[in-house]
């Protein structure tokens, strides 16, 4: 499955839950998609916060796939191809160099 497809699949779990409604409550804004990306986040980083690895991969992926989820929501919400942004973000990223960045 594609990034297209996982948008998709995203879009239809969205919809049939009535989340794009107006009188939802669960509003499908921009800032509220944000705020709910950063706090999956940080949920990934409890399985992190005292030890190096996690204690339990399958709660983890869960959350990795909120992070994801919420993720292809925002960039759908803000009309932003992430597939095409990850490509692009990528050739920039072949040309940097963060060490020499760091010298000054």
């Amino acid at each position: 499955m594609n990034l297209r497809e996982l948008t998709f699949a995203m879009h239809q779990f969205v919809q049939q839950k009535g989340w794009y409604e107006a009188n939802s409550p669960r509003p499908q804004a921009p800032r509220n998609i944000a705020i709910s990306l950063c706090l999956e986040a940080a949920e990934v980083l409890e399985h992190f916060q005292w030890s190096e690895t996690t204690n339990n991969r399958e709660q983890l992926a869960s959350e990795l796939a909120d992070v994801a989820l919420y993720l292809l929501q925002l960039a759908h919400l803000s009309e932003i191809d992430l597939e095409e942004a990850i490509l692009s973000k990528l050739r920039e990223n072949y040309r940097r160099t963060w060490d020499q960045d760091q010298v000054k």
